[in-house]
């Protein structure tokens, strides 16, 4: 949520002073991103720093008699002849083709912060043993499996080899800048240069020039902004001086690279040599522009690198601001020895370098050797873990407003809902719930009886979500502000008192997340007990999380305000955000004795937010553009292991015409996390609001995504296991087609549904791509096909979404229209066989309890459905898994059939209780319908087609 006009914390009785200074912010704020409250490379002195460092021998030097070699492990030191800091280098192999290397000063003046195991990763990554095959020249081979490293002595550089093609170097540029921590050199008095060392008068020239020349050189010591450094009104102490670390990563072979959001931009990451770096700093960044590298809400530091032969990765594990340059360049051919292997007829192999600097902490880079794009995402989710499997209703249909104003406003747009018979799970209620913006209460001259509005709603199979921000109200009486303050759980300013900020509440202070003992505190708020009027039917949303502080530098905290173990926030700042959720997440699962899933959404995150939340893409505009960015957007979170996320439909800010709206609710309905929300200044836009004929095209929008749930939570369930993205690019599926490498204007939606949105103002036709050579794809409307390695223009009417189902692939849907996902657990199954060009299908389904954590126990059927010879069999993936339950196959639709058949019969896997079923084929769509199977979904049977 971002900014309103009016002065939303003259609840708390504040002085007209303070209110006005807030209301004159919110003034400044409303119609456009303001881009000089936040900084430019230019402006921060670390980054113009690391930035200003040009290619060139580096000066870092391995020093080959302090070589320590273990199985898992190499140690050797590293000597800055500049300055001769010496530091060490850990290289560690790991399971799952990854390398991880770390440096460190050898002997730091104070303890650089290192994000704790347990949190970004997920444990100890597991370690693999690693060959040191000796000297060659003057470089080290260290061998694991199919995998090399050759470590370059003098000057320091890292090349990753994988069956002898390269394809990762480390400082070959020459870049790595590692700033030595160091104590403050106090005002020297001026020397007397009238004499030289040898007491001879000095020539008085000479004397002019080398005070002028110390006097320069202070000046740029003092530019630099190493000690302290001030932006706009905002000064920033620096106790321990610059700190900065950095290092050029460059991928010889490869000309697209992606992921490290997020970045309102392409999915593909283009080059930063006339822009500033991408930047990493997670910001309260609302109505923001497009198409840059401004930081925004979130940061992942994970960089993938693709070509038509492997897919490779970097994980920069460091939650400092970071920034990320990126330039395109051919491979130096003295680099290596077999360069002519990647030369194609007189043209040099493409390369991708990019420059990693952030403000603090260590160089943790992790990486991720493939070789095929499933490896990869499998070895980031090794290190910091998948989404969990959400509740079902979690992945329906979200209806958000801020606000809405009260318990008959609620009720109102719930019996609204089903007025007009469109489906919906969640209903959100925004700050103005609260009494005074103080969170886990309640307004209650508007929500007097909560639990039971929320009982209101339960009772259809729906959810009351409500925001709870990590911004406490400084108010004696509010006793989650006095009891973490009494505990002395408030993050510190730099001075050791508690940190006062603005925001909603007016004068604000933070719990201190990155402390385990604060997240366990703030854990147990939730509970049923704790947090008056909720009940398990409530789940939470954690924005302003960044976190957002309204007269802070950048709209967020003091970069040297103190936290757990006396860490700055500058070396932790993007990871506060990500503390926020995961304690809230545990309080839900806690509050029902660890039994249920639950749900939360949260606008900051990090790597391994996944574990979590959910995310959105923040404060959208309700315009044509931000629609058709927040494909690549949701695309790039996918990518970097956020699977479960999406964007808001409609946009938070402005007021989308109905085409704009209907066009946004078809895109929505296939984000993984489905909301509509708007600011409480745009126009009511709930979809029954809509003109009569856009109403019902949003409504069978909504009921394709219900239908689509089966798929869905299967897809869930799978990214779970192996860390696959379920909104996912085109070249994840098909990595040698080089014509997807950039498409990000449509996706698959697992393997076996192609979408195309129609993203601009009164478009009526698209031209969409269908990949694969030898693949036919259905539009599943019409079941018309399409021959794959074609792009064909198709129609596209209003009424119309483009979405294609995969030749080869067989999806279960429930196709009964319910008000709710929950009414919908016990409805039947309709398979739907689309053949390929060889007559085959498969596919899978998943299917539990829906909500709890019993799935963990075995309580779960894990089916696959394979067609081939005019068979269509079902059989059980996982025997762990068995589950009862009463939903059953209540049609079959087999699609690119070729004939009419005879007769139908099914039977169980024994071949017993054999029956003819009835069918009807369709002789102009080649779709053949078998009606009532009858089978419970959990049976293994096999249907014959003669």
């Amino acid at each position: 949520m971002a900014m309103s006009t009016r002065c939303a914390i003259a609840r708390s009785k504040m002085s007209l002073t303070k209110c006005f200074i807030l209301l004159s912010y919110f003034i400044c704020q409303l119609y456009a991103v303001q881009r000089d409250n936040f900084k430019t490379c230019e402006q921060s002195s670390f980054c113009k720093r690391q930035r200003a460092y040009q290619p060139a021998q580096s000066p870092y030097v391995a020093l080959e008699d302090s070589l320590k070699i273990t199985s898992n492990t190499i140690d050797i030191q590293l000597l800055n002849k500049d300055n001769n800091v010496r530091f060490l280098l850990t290289i560690f192999g790991l399971q799952d083709n990854m390398f991880r290397i770390k440096m460190n000063e050898l002997s730091p003046i104070k303890e650089r912060y290192e994000i704790p195991v347990g949190d970004a990763l997920k444990e100890e990554p597991a370690q693999q043993k690693i060959n040191f095959a000796g000297k060659d020249k003057d470089k080290f081979v260290i061998k694991m499996s199919n995998h090399k490293l050759l470590l370059s002595l003098s000057p320091f550089r890292i090349d990753a080899y994988t069956d002898e093609t390269p394809v990762m170097s480390l400082n070959s540029q020459g870049l790595l800048k590692f700033e030595q921590m160091r104590i403050k050199p106090e005002a020297k008095p001026p020397a007397d240069d009238s004499a030289d060392e040898n007491g001879e008068e000095a020539n008085p020239q000479e004397a002019v020039e080398n005070q002028e020349e110390k006097v320069k050189e202070e000046k740029k010591e003092d530019e630099t902004g190493m000690w302290e450094e001030t932006f706009k009104t905002f000064t920033d102490s620096k106790p321990h001086g610059p700190s900065s670390i950095g290092i050029d990563v460059s991928f010889p072979g490869f000309e697209n690279v992606y992921g490290i959001p997020e970045h309102a931009d392409t999915m593909a990451l283009k080059t930063t040599k006339s822009t500033d770096p991408y930047r990493l700093f997670n910001l309260d960044v609302f109505e923001y522009d497009l198409y840059n590298p401004m930081a925004l809400y979130g940061a992942v530091p994970l960089m993938y690198a693709h070509n038509e032969d492997r897919t490779v990765g970097i994980f920069w594990h460091n939650a400092a601001e970071t920034w990320i340059d990126i330039s395109s360049n051919t491979a130096d051919k003295s680099v290596f020895s077999h360069i002519a292997d990647f030369v194609k007829g007189n043209n040099e192999i493409p390369q991708t370098d990019t420059h990693w600097f952030s403000e603090s902490g260590v160089i943790d880079v992790f990486l991720l050797l493939g070789p095929t794009p499933r490896d990869v995402f499998k070895q980031y989710s090794r290190l910091t873990g998948t989404t969990q499997l959400p509740p079902l209703y979690s992945l329906a249909y979200h209806q958000c407003r801020w606000n809405y104003n009260d318990q008959d406003d609620v009720k109102a747009v719930d019996a609204n809902f089903d007025k007009f018979d469109i489906p919906f799970d969640v209903i959100w209620l925004d700050i103005e719930h609260t009494d005074g913006k103080k969170y886990f209460t309640w307004a209650h001259d508007k929500f007097p009886t909560p639990e039971e509005m929320i009982k209101n709603l339960s009772v259809k199979g729906r959810k009351l979500v409500t925001i709870v921000d990590p911004h406490l109200k400084r108010e004696d009486g509010y006793s989650v502000y006095t009891d973490a303050r009494d505990r002395g759980f408030l993050i510190k300013n730099k001075d050791g008192n508690d940190y006062e900020g603005w925001c909603w509440p007016g004068s604000s202070s933070w719990p201190d997340f990155t402390n385990p003992v604060v997240r366990e505190w703030w854990a147990d708020k939730f509970a049923l007990s704790e947090y008056k009027g909720s009940t398990p039917d409530l789940i939470v949303w954690n924005d302003m999380n960044e976190p957002s502080v309204f007269n802070g530098p950048e709209i967020t905290f003091h970069k040297d305000v103190k936290h757990y173990n006396n860490f700055e926030n500058r070396d932790l700042h993007n990871i506060y955000g990500m503390y926020v959720h995961q304690a809230t997440m545990e309080g839900l699962v806690k509050r029902s004795g660890g039994k249920e899933r639950s749900f939360v959404l949260t606008r900051a995150f990090f790597a391994g937010s996944q574990r979590y939340s959910a995310v959105w893409t923040g404060d959208n505009i309700g315009e044509w553009s931000h629609l058709k960015v927040s494909i690549p957007m949701v695309l790039s979170l996918n990518l970097a292991g956020i699977t479960f996320s999406g964007a808001d439909v409609g946009g938070f800010f402005k007021n989308p015409d109905p085409e704009l709206l209907t066009r946004w609710y078809q895109t929505g309905a296939f984000y993984p996390f489905f909301r509509a929300h708007a600011h409480l200044d745009t126009r009511r836009r709930e979809p029954y609001l809509l003109p009569e004929e856009n109403i019902k095209i949003v409504r069978e929008a909504l009921r394709l995504r219900y239908s689509l749930l089966p798929y869905y939570y299967t897809l869930f369930y799978q990214a779970e296991e192996d860390g696959l993205p379920i909104f996912r690019p085109l070249w994840v599926d098909y990595p040698k087609d080089k014509d997807v490498f950039k498409i990000d204007d449509q996706f698959l939606i697992g393997s076996s549904l192609l979408v195309k949105p129609v993203t601009d103002q009164g478009q009526t036709n698209v031209n969409v791509y269908f990949p694969g050579k030898d693949n036919v794809w259905y539009d599943i409307d019409t079941y018309q096909t399409y021959d794959g390695s074609m792009t064909i223009n198709v129609p596209a009417p209003l009424d119309k979404i483009p979405v294609y189902q995969k030749g080869g692939s067989i999806i279960a849907r429930k196709l009964r229209p319910r008000r709710s996902s929950s009414l919908m657990y016990q409805d039947p199954f309709t398979l739907i066989v689309c053949l390929d060009k060889q007559g085959k299908a498969e596919g899978e389904l998943y299917v539990d309890d829906y909500h709890s954590f019993q799935y963990k126990n075995g309580d779960y059927i894990h089916r696959q459905f394979i067609f081939n010879k005019n068979t269509l069999s079902s059989k059980n993936i996982d025997p762990k898994g068995q589950f009862n339950t009463r939903e059953w196959i209540e049609k079959i639709i087999i699609v690119g059939f070729p004939n009419e058949p005879k007769k139908i019969t099914i039977a169980n896997s024994s071949g017993e209780n054999s029956r003819i079923l009835g069918f009807q084929y369709n002789e102009n769509n080649k779709s053949l319908t078998i009606r009532k199977p009858g089978d419970n979904i959990a049976d293994i049977w096999t249907l014959v087609i003669v």
